[in-house]
């Protein structure tokens, strides 16, 4: 197993990331996304994940009823080459767990729908201790400010060319949390874990981009493949 500078601990929150394998795209269609999405919901269980009946919409799925969750998620983002998640062990291993069951399910989806094998994502996948309420701020920034890769190329050098609308497209993205923190109701907010909610202070949309800006340009010089996620595509429908 390989070796974490902070191992997992109960009630700690810790940012995961990962991406695709030789920089592949691993989310091609909205469909993709979607399972993706199901699979965050599905996974957090401590029962055996169980693939059938996935054709629901990801609306549906997210209310069926659960076991005991192994984690709380506290925000998600995926772009098509990568996904970032902020996770809190509420369990034992429950971290480790979830990851497996969530990257072995979609990997398995994913190969059989596009015809390959092997690994999909980089292993091991990545992760970064959140110490302090404070800090917590600037990940779940950074974590939703992702989206802005795809409207303003230039946010992390601090070059945004209209920040209403910036915020408006962020809004309307589905596959982040970013609605959520928003007040948008949705219901797959069920993915979520109030602890995220109770933690996270409003910020304007200024201080979200300086925020998410600081903690790029620090997580770029502790991990390059932060910065090497290259290649952010749309999601096609």
């Amino acid at each position: 197993m390989a070796y974490r500078r902070v191992p997992f601990q109960e009630d700690e929150w810790f940012h995961c990331y990962n991406r695709g394998i030789d920089k592949q795209i691993v989310f091609r269609s909205e469909d993709d996304a979607e399972r993706f999405l199901k699979l965050l919901y599905i996974a957090n269980s401590s029962e055996e994940l169980r693939l059938d009946n996935l054709s629901a919409k990801t609306e549906q799925i997210a209310q069926r009823p659960r076991t005991e969750t192994l984690v709380s998620i506290g925000a998600y983002c995926l772009m098509s080459n990568h996904y970032h998640l902020l996770l809190k062990e509420i369990r034992e291993g429950g971290i480790s767990r979830f990851m497996q069951k969530l990257g072995t399910a979609y990997t398995m989806y994913f190969n059989l729908k596009y015809e390959r094998t092997g690994n999909l994502f980089m292993k091991p996948f990545r992760s970064k201790h959140i110490g302090k309420d404070q800090y917590f701020q600037h990940v779940v920034n950074y974590i939703h400010c992702n989206v802005a890769e795809l409207f303003e190329p230039g946010w992390k050098r601090g070059s945004v060319k209209n920040m209403e609308r910036l915020v408006q497209r962020m809004r309307e993205y589905r596959y982040s949390s970013f609605p959520d923190y928003a007040g948008e109701r949705r219901l797959i907010a069920a993915i979520l874990s109030r602890d995220g909610f109770d933690t996270y202070i409003r910020s304007s949309p200024k201080k979200m981009l300086r925020d998410a800006q600081s903690y790029y340009a620090d997580m770029a010089r502790i991990d390059p493949v932060l910065a090497e996620v290259t290649e952010i595509r749309p999601l096609r429908r």
